[in-house]
């Protein structure tokens, strides 16, 4: 099930950049426990004023696409932090071809 959250997370985009929160590798980690999923992640910057936009946003989008889950819980971590070298290949061709200089 972790995967499939993965890939659900793909569906959410950044509202400055571009792209969504896995490609541009804000996701560090999921994990489902007695049907909770726990999802780290990260901001482009540690005082993102998008943080309580993300935390619900994620939790909301989770739940809705798996109805079986009781809770999704977002976790901040700033360790290690991101960076450009975080997005993938794919975030990168796709921010390359809408003229970013990445």
């Amino acid at each position: 099930m972790e995967q499939e959250i993965y890939e659900k997370l793909k569906e959410i985009r950044d509202p400055e950049i571009p792209l969504d929160i896995v490609n541009l590798g804000l996701v560090y980690g999921v994990v489902v426990k007695d049907n909770v999923a726990y999802i780290d992640m990260t901001l482009t910057v540690q005082g993102c004023p998008a943080k309580s936009y993300f935390a619900q946003h994620v939790r909301d989008h989770i739940l809705k696409n798996f109805p079986n889950l009781r809770d999704v819980v977002v976790n901040f971590v700033f360790e290690p932090p991101w960076n450009k070298d975080k997005i993938s290949e794919e975030g990168k061709e796709k921010l390359r071809s809408m003229g970013w200089s990445i």
